[in-house]
């Protein structure tokens, strides 16, 4: 008979890269093992989401799979609701997905009542110890959630690093992101198709920025970089692709105040699945300017289309790139830098090989070897 591990977290028809992670964790694990999901009902209040859609609209489903919908984060029934069901799942492991501390107190109700009826089976897979913008509350938030944890499984080596300053008495697992190759849905169409279809130079280098646009991930230091990056080639083009999550008026008004109109296009949207390909396989390069981070699905989809990247030295980005093979990594905060890092890679004699690096380094993909991690986890006390 299968063991039983139930997922809580953000899942499909949710969009982003936590319910991303999710599809492709259930797919990993669900041939060995029997997998429940436990999803939301409701994920933000509107007054706390800064977008225009929590739930993803694509025509063209992800690993989509089965879950049951049960959490309202913001009604208190619905956690003992989630806890009922649970319990009678009568799983060998719970694995809650942590990413926010605005599920502290969800999370921490709970994992805190299944602890007592599934001791040493709850396991809370970090993508961070707390967020990307951290606000006052949020410290306390995480740890009243965390502290139910018997177990934790993380993925990059700075949240491994917090998690056992935090927690230096429980197990500590390692794996990674799972490269997401799971946007080539057209593999017939070329870089020159792509860029004709969203109307962009065909012979010209093309950098991509791509992903929902917070103050954390520094696109303005990105825009600020792009006249040092025109110094060396002045055909470069810029190409911001996502929805806004705050105001969008001072990066066009910092394009227009530093002339750069002609070299950067703004696709200010979400995309949805079907098109993500589009952006990729029009672009030359991939670049993440992030002030904060651990680790980004956006650099994840890049070596899915064998795009090259540069990106900061913060968090877990630095793990995930070969400098000089896969990419470049660069100062964070300081526009010079990242243009130096832009110019490094269009100066490359042989960009062929970047392509070559990366195929042998998704071949290493910390995520290909879950099951085993997933096996010593319910190995471990």
């Amino acid at each position: 008979m299968k063991k039983k591990i139930c997922i809580v977290g953000p899942a499909y028809p949710y969009r982003g890269g936590n319910a991303l992670f999710v599809a492709h964790l259930y797919s990993a694990l669900s041939e060995t093992y029997d997998v429940q999901v436990i999803n939301f009902t409701k994920l933000y209040p509107k007054l706390f989401f800064p977008g225009t859609r929590q739930e993803d609209v694509s025509q063209v489903g992800i690993k989509t799979h089965p879950s049951e919908r049960i959490i309202d984060s913001t009604n208190p029934f619905t956690w003992f609701k989630a806890v009922r069901k649970i319990k009678s799942l009568n799983p060998d492991l719970i694995a809650f997905i942590w990413y926010n501390p605005f599920f502290g107190m969800t999370f921490n109700v709970i994992s805190g009542r299944l602890k007592k009826y599934f001791h040493g089976k709850v396991l809370f897979i970090a993508e961070n110890i707390i967020s990307h913008e951290a606000r006052f509350i949020d410290s306390f938030l995480t740890k009243i959630a965390l502290r139910h944890a018997d177990k934790f499984l993380v993925l990059s080596e700075i949240v491994e690093k917090g998690i056992k300053e935090l927690y230096p008495g429980k197990n500590v697992f390692r794996s990674s992101l799972p490269i997401y190759d799971c946007y080539q849905f057209d593999s017939l169409i070329t870089k020159t198709d792509a860029r004709k279809k969203i109307e962009l130079p065909t012979d010209k280098n093309v950098i991509l920025f791509f992903g929902y646009i917070r103050a954390y991930k520094g696109l303005m230091y990105l825009i600020e970089a792009m006249p040092n990056v025109l110094k060396f080639d002045p055909d470069a083009m810029l190409l911001v692709v996502g929805e806004f999550y705050e105001e969008k008026e001072k990066y066009f008004d910092a394009v227009k105040s530093l002339g750069l109109g002609r070299n950067v296009k703004f696709v200010a949207e979400f995309v949805p699945n079907e098109d993500v390909g589009l952006y990729y396989t029009a672009s030359d390069l991939v670049v993440l300017p992030y002030k904060s981070a651990t680790q980004s699905g956006i650099l994840n989809i890049a070596y899915g289309f064998k795009r090259p990247v540069v990106v900061t030295n913060v968090g877990g980005l630095p793990e995930l790139v070969e400098e000089g093979k896969t990419g470049f990594i660069v100062e964070a905060n300081n526009p010079n830098t990242i243009a130096e890092g832009i110019i490094k890679y269009f100066s490359s004699k042989d960009k062929s090989k970047f392509e070559k690096n990366i195929e042998e380094f998704v071949q290493k993909s910390g995520f290909k070897s879950i099951e085993a991690v997933f096996e010593k986890i319910f190995n471990s006390p």
